[in-house]
Parts: C-alpha cells; sequence; structure tokens
C-alpha cells in the first residue's frame, strides 16, 4: 500500500503539514503546469509521472523530464482529473491520495477542483472513508467528499462546513454546534461555517448521494 501525492497548480503549501504529505508520499504525480513550483519545493526529488496536456509546461522541462511525461491531449477535463485517472491506472497499490495545491490563486480552479471531490467519490468510489482515500489538503484546510451516513473524527471545536449539489438530500447531525436538520442544500452557503461541539460528528444521510465536507 502506498500515499500517493498529486501536485496541482494551485498555491504551493507553505505549511508543516501539507509540506509533509508532499514529503514523505511513496509516489508524486505532478500536474504539467506545477512541475516548476514541485522542484523548487523539494529539489533532490524528481517525481513519478506529470500528466497534463503539457500547455504549462516549459519546453526546457518538458526536455529535461521527457522520460516522465503523460500527455493528455483530450479537453473535457482538466490536468487534475488526468492525474487521478493516471494513478487509478498505473499506480494499483494506492491507499491514500493527498491533492496538494489543489486552491488558491484563481477561484474558478478552487471552487472546480473542491466540486470534483464529489465527482471522483462518485465515478471511482474515492472518498475521504473509501479503502482508497482522497482528500485535498491546502495550508487552511483539509476536504473530501463523503457519500453516506458517516461519523467523522474531527475533535471539538473544528470548524466544518458541508456542501451538496442534491438539494433532494436531507443530512441530520450529531455533534454540531448549528445541527444541520432543517438544511436544504439548494445554495453553497447553507450548512458552512458550522463547528464541532463534540469530538465525533455523526451525519445521517437520508439517502446515498453526494457531500463535501472541508475542514478548517
Amino acid at each position: 500500500m502506498s500515499s500517493v501525492a498529486v501536485i496541482a497548480a494551485g498555491s504551493f503549501p507553505r505549511k508543516a503539514y501539507p509540506r509533509y504529505l508532499a514529503g514523505t508520499a511513496d509516489r508524486v504525480v505532478v500536474c504539467d503546469g506545477a512541475l516548476e513550483a514541485w522542484l523548487k519545493a523539494f529539489p533532490g526529488r524528481e517525481p513519478d509521472a506529470v500528466v497534463g496536456d503539457m500547455d504549462s509546461i516549459p519546453q526546457a522541462l518538458a526536455k529535461r523530464f521527457a522520460h516522465i511525461l503523460h500527455p493528455e491531449s483530450e479537453q473535457e477535463t482538466n490536468d487534475l482529473s488526468k492525474a487521478i485517472r493516471y494513478i487509478l491506472s498505473n499506480i494499483p497499490d494506492a491507499s491514500e491520495i493527498h491533492i496538494l495545491g489543489g486552491t488558491g490563486k484563481r477561484e474558478d480552479h478552487t471552487v472546480g477542483n473542491l466540486s470534483l471531490l464529489m465527482e471522483y467519490a462518485s465515478l471511482y468510489g474515492l472518498s475521504g472513508l473509501s479503502e482508497v482515500s482522497l482528500d485535498l489538503v491546502s495550508d487552511t484546510c483539509t476536504a473530501f467528499a463523503v457519500t453516506d451516513t458517516c461519523s467523522l473524527a474531527v475533535g471539538e471545536g473544528r470548524s466544518i462546513s458541508l456542501f451538496s449539489p442534491d438539494n433532494s438530500l436531507k443530512i441530520t447531525s450529531e455533534g454540531l454546534v448549528w445541527p444541520t436538520d432543517g438544511v436544504v442544500f439548494d445554495n453553497w452557503w447553507k450548512a458552512t461555517l458550522n463547528k464541532a461541539s463534540a469530538d465525533v460528528v455523526k451525519l445521517t444521510f437520508s439517502h446515498p448521494s453526494r457531500a463535501l465536507i472541508i475542514l478548517s
């Protein structure tokens, strides 16, 4: 079993925890636009793969790392999704995947990448609680998808926000300062800025669906 760090082209993390995940990962898969940032942060470690449409990589780096480039020309998905597909096809022993650099710089990329966590849960069964776990870690948050009733050991006092694209979903909660029992998920803000009132937060779904958890 191995851990995989996916390096996206947002703001490269500065804080200790996300950099620890990057530095200790068994495998590193870099989106093409993030290669320069990776080499600057970890100059002594060559990534295992560079994935993307190769429209954001300097020619000199493309030549230097030609042996680990994995180009995908299709434009229906972004480089992060290409990297996730690469991992699922080429790293069969992956047990945990951490996306780093998935936020910052551009708000549209940030929103898109966070929403993709729910997409990956639907398409590939990757969530924060699945056999192959997936999360996005930045200097300010840890984000992951869940797809059904679950208990989350977050620690009392932890800030927590919930999002879902399913306005038919009802989520009842235990261990939150403001219960989510009456929330209708018809806009992004509806279950944000909450806080854990217990070490473990239990979320009970009315039916299997998709939700995004952001801990900060």
